[in-house]
């Protein structure tokens, strides 16, 4: 940093390289300029330089690579910035990898979150002048059957080492503010979509498998119900639980966009088969072996966040999602960027099909 530079407030983001952390990037540099934002991350094979390349452009932007693993660097990240609060994004997030290698969650998304605590709570005694956002998600709660929603004192009940090592960080959040009193939130949101996902998430794998008239893995019988939110959505609801939450609260935050998967995946070969023509792509599903643990049904009451933070999902899901899908048909080189070597062998491990570089999509 600039000697001379003065903010009204630092703010740590990790996993600013990822998903949704880009897209919180992007939403809060041009909106807060007064804000320094720090962005933390290793750029793990989800994350990628060529997600936040355009944040250099703002002042108010710097990138640390820092694993949060390691203590003694997250140490002396949090000595140089002296950061006021941190909205933790970091983690490893794919249930189906979380299959394979839960270690990996394990030291990422607990041990790494207890750092992170302990760094903040080393310099952050304060509550009145710090805080510190946990950005979780719904599957924590486990699979919900009938109309039955989950609410914020709906008990944790995870069905994978990913949904289980995120619950366990939000116990480890939740405890932190219990016993030292830090100012502490936690969210709980649905599946978000949008730019910038990795491709092996079921939107942008059903796009890039389309793309390449490639059959698009479905598992099971393809009828689990998921809760969608657009991912602007999900950053005004987090810019909301920063800056108006109530310390030690946890709020829900749903798009209220419940839909199946197999019917997901025909509505996205349906806006392909309307933008690209051809088709129908529908004839591309093909069902696979469900994973084991397969939630059936995640769905969540957002009513406190409406009423606490004055949020509601803003973004007709039917509209963002052609918008999401025109994204990635329109950024092919970086799908293509996204597919390297790792993806392909955890597709061929995880599927065991063949899958060919975008390169040789001829539209």
């Amino acid at each position: 940093m600039k000697p001379t530079e003065t903010w009204d407030e630092t703010i740590f983001i990790t996993g600013g390289a990822g998903f949704i952390g880009s897209n919180l990037f992007y939403y809060l540099l041009p909106r807060r300029p007064q804000i320094l934002f720090v962005n933390l991350d290793c750029l793990t094979y989800a994350a990628g330089a060529g997600n936040v390349e355009a944040m250099n452009s703002y002042r108010n932007y710097r990138w640390e690579n820092i694993d949060l693993r390691d203590r003694a660097a997250l140490g002396a990240c949090f000595d140089r910035y002296r950061p006021d609060g941190v909205i933790n994004l970091a983690a490893e997030t794919h249930v189906d990898r979380s299959i394979f290698e839960p270690g990996v969650f394990v030291e990422t998304n607990i041990l790494g979150t207890f750092n992170l605590l302990e760094e903040f709570r080393r310099l952050n005694c304060d509550p009145k002048k710090s805080r510190f956002l946990q950005v979780s998600t719904d599957e924590v709660f486990g699979s919900t059957n009938g109309a039955v929603l989950f609410d914020e004192n709906t008990p944790y009940r995870p069905n994978s080492p990913y949904a289980a090592t995120k619950a366990a960080a939000d116990h480890l959040v939740r405890a932190y503010h219990q016993t030292y009193a830090l100012n502490t939130v936690i969210t709980n949101s649905g599946n978000n979509f949008g730019p910038y996902q990795f491709l092996e998430k079921l939107i942008p794998l059903t796009i890039y498998r389309a793309l390449l008239n490639q059959s698009i893995p479905l598992y099971g019988d393809g009828q689990n119900i998921r809760d969608w939110l657009y991912v602007e959505d999900h950053c005004r609801a987090i810019e909301k639980a920063y800056a108006s939450g109530r310390p030690g609260a946890t709020y829900n935050i749903s798009g209220q966009n419940e839909i199946t998967n197999i019917d997901l995946v025909k509505q996205i070969c349906r806006i392909m088969d309307v933008i690209l023509g051809g088709g129908p792509r529908e004839k591309l599903i093909s069902f696979v072996t469900d994973r084991p643990g397969h939630d059936r049904r995640y769905a969540l009451d957002s009513s406190l966040a409406q009423k606490e933070l004055d949020w509601r999902a803003e973004f007709p899901f039917d509209i963002n999602l052609r918008r999401t899908v025109k994204w990635y048909i329109d950024h092919r080189s970086w799908m293509e960027k996204a597919a390297d070597s790792r993806f392909q062998d955890y597709y061929r491990r995880q599927y065991s099909g063949e899958i060919l570089p975008l390169k040789e999509f001829k539209p």
